[in-house]
């Protein structure tokens, strides 16, 4: 199934899908506030900032799989991204990205391999998959990946639209 069709929630509860980021590169990350890599929030903000006049955005999805790191309620969540690191990025309702509750979206982002050859399930919060402005899967990068890494911020300008 093609990313765009795969029905999504935002955090706020409405219907959504990857087709209203049509034309953009997007950073789709597993999110969570009570990590140790929480602080990641920043960068990802300074990214969003950096590339959003060019086509870009990033499209943060929260989870509470690894080690319920992500307890809260949407509420919750919007605030304390609001209040502790500027959130401006779109954030999607919680979700299952492993296991026998994956999500539609993660049964199709696992398939593809990271840098080192390697799909299969998200290894921990903060893991990125890059979407190309055509709507495909065209980047992994693991969770320790920061989003000031040169690799990832390279693959990114390499998708931006404009």
């Amino acid at each position: 199934m093609p990313l765009a069709d795969i029905p999504l929630q935002t955090l706020a509860g409405q219907p959504t899908s990857l087709a209203e980021f049509a034309g953009k590169a997007v950073l789709l990350v597993n999110v969570a506030s009570k990590c140790g890599l929480t602080p990641q929030y920043t960068g990802l903000e300074e990214l969003q900032k950096h590339y959003a006049e060019r086509g870009f955005t990033v499209l943060g999805v929260p989870c509470n799989q690894f080690g319920g790191q992500e307890p809260g309620s949407a509420e919750e969540i919007q605030t304390f991204c609001a209040v502790n690191y500027g959130v401006s990025f779109p954030l999607l309702a919680k979700i299952e990205v492993n296991g026998d509750g994956r999500h539609p979206l993660y049964q199709e982002l696992t398939g593809l391999a990271d840098g080192s050859g390697e799909a299969g399930d998200v290894q921990w919060n903060f893991e990125k998959f890059l979407i190309s402005p055509a709507g495909t899967a065209v980047g992994r990068f693991r969770p320790r990946t920061t989003p000031d890494d040169a690799e990832l911020v390279a693959a990114i300008e390499a998708q931006l639209p404009a």
